[in-house]
């Protein structure tokens, strides 16, 4: 058993997104992985086409998640689930920052429409 406290997160920045990742193998889960994404006002991320199942939670703020061609806007305490294969998309359309909840399975990588692929370090 594990027990991650604040100071070990590792925080990473990507497509304007902070991410702080608690749960990984480098502290001690076999299979998954967990974060804190804080997303700024107006910024929406990349569409991606994700490996694994992913799980959303929002901690706070308003975000706009879309799932293949389903779109929802999403409040604190609302959460969603991302099947494996599918395409997906978050945004905050608002002029507050947001923050979520995100847990996966370890290895995930997220396919770019370019065809570029990226193994987040948050998840691995």
């Amino acid at each position: 058993m594990s027990f991650i406290r604040s100071a070990e997160a590792v925080v990473h920045e990507l497509h304007g997104g902070r991410f702080v990742s608690y749960v990984r193998p480098g502290t001690g889960s076999r299979d998954l992985a967990a974060w804190r994404v804080e997303i700024p006002a107006a910024t929406a991320g990349p569409t991606h086409t994700i490996s694994e199942e992913e799980t959303f939670y929002v901690l706070s703020g308003r975000l706009r998640l879309t799932i293949d061609e389903e779109s929802a806007e999403l409040g604190t305490g609302d959460a969603a689930v991302a099947p494996a294969g599918s395409a997906l998309t978050v945004a905050n359309p608002t002029d507050r920052p947001a923050q979520m909840w995100v847990t996966t399975r370890t290895g995930l990588i997220a396919r770019l429409p370019d065809g570029s692929a990226i193994t987040p370090p948050w998840a691995r």
